[in-house]
């Protein structure tokens, strides 16, 4: 996320393009870009004789996030900073940074040069339905961060409120607000929908009466930069899509589960630390995991408060972080075919090695 340069009225954004360019539903040639990822190098830290290179148990692993190095992945920082990935038995895991240059982690995990990433259902999902064999075996965020945000002065406080008004909506975002659309009964004839990139400027110069945000993020920044206004949550009205997914190949299930829950164990106490400490969290991606993306302490610090809305919930209250009920579940293949992606849940998602998690480490499951 880039700084902005001026401070009140806002006249010129340059906000994080992140959940455009990654929750954009349906990401063309997910199996393909190999070439992207090849200077991310791979996870193989074996010599030629099979042994561990650096004597750790499991060697090192490249995670791919699914956006640059901000506070989205403060419990990846903790893990790493605090000693919980060696605690665990890896050598070391390297956090590879998503954005608009890289590849999804879908074509990562097809093309075997990440481990793990960082996705969502609705990129996950058509991945798998055009071959890709992975299952998503957690969610860091437990509701959907999509947002539509307004002014304050004139709020559009539901979907029913977006008739008649103009719209701000990427154009890789055009399948989950049509989705959002179809949840509420409503048609894109409903509303008048104005083609828009990332800047939400024409929302502050009142251009349009709304514009599709990442609730973590652009209602923030406009917030502290002399722009009052109001959003609601896709989540909250019929699209309860999970989000930051831990995506994994089903050989790395089948074939490396030990492995997989040492790795989910040391993240989870990460992300324990990361919802406890907000404030530390930031300062880890301002001045440590992302001192070259030039962020603003004070907003990243922000964010991580807002941000633990999505991590934290009443149901991982009771069943530890990451995990996801039958009845998330259930939401999330509903909301998918709302976007015109039809899938089985047992194709797309596998809570199995987290409940073994939290049967070996049931203190892991009290509430932060």
């Amino acid at each position: 996320m880039s700084r902005m340069s001026r401070p009140s009225p806002v006249s010129q954004l340059s906000l994080d393009r992140r959940s455009f360019l990654r929750y954009a539903g349906i990401t063309g040639a997910v199996l393909g870009g190999a070439g992207l990822l090849a200077a991310c190098g791979d996870d193989s830290s074996g010599t030629s004789n099979g042994t561990i290179a650096d004597g750790s148990k499991y060697g090192t692993v490249a995670v791919q996030l699914s956006w640059l190095k901000n506070i989205e992945f403060a419990g990846e920082y903790f893990a790493d900073s605090k000693g919980y990935y060696k605690e665990a038995g890896f050598g070391s895991v390297n956090l590879i940074a998503g954005g608009a240059a890289s590849t999804s982690v879908e074509a990562g995990l097809g093309t075997g040069k990440v481990w793990i990433g960082m996705s969502a259902p609705q990129t996950t999902a058509p991945a798998i339905l055009e071959g890709l064999n992975a299952k998503i075996v957690g969610a860091t965020y437990q509701k959907n961060p999509f947002c539509i945000v307004s002014a304050m002065g004139k709020p559009i406080r539901s979907p029913q409120d977006m008739k008649g008004r103009k719209i701000g909506v990427q154009d890789t975002n055009q399948l989950i607000f049509n989705a959002l659309l179809t949840a509420n009964g409503m048609t894109p004839s409903d509303v008048t929908i104005v083609p828009a990139q990332f800047d939400p400027t024409p929302l502050a110069n009142g251009e349009v009466d709304g514009w599709v945000s990442y609730v973590a993020n652009e209602p923030i920044i406009l917030s502290s930069k002399g722009f009052p206004n109001y959003n609601f949550l896709f989540a909250d009205y019929g699209l309860p899509l999970v989000a930051e997914t831990l995506t994994v190949k089903q050989e790395t299930i089948d074939n490396e589960r030990d492995k997989l829950k040492a790795w989910l164990l040391a993240d989870t106490k990460g992300w324990r630390d990361a919802v406890a400490s907000p404030s530390e969290s930031a300062r880890l991606a301002v001045e440590v995991y992302g001192k070259d993306q030039r962020l603003d302490l004070s907003e990243q610090t922000m964010e991580a408060g807002a941000q633990n809305d999505l991590v934290v919930s009443a149901d991982t209250k009771a069943n530890g972080l990451f995990t996801m009920t039958d009845e998330l579940i259930a939401k999330n293949i509903a909301a998918l075919a709302k976007a015109k992606i039809d899938i089985a849940a047992d194709k797309l998602f596998d809570m199995s090695i987290l409940k073994e998690l939290y049967a070996e480490h049931p203190e892991l499951k009290t509430p932060v």
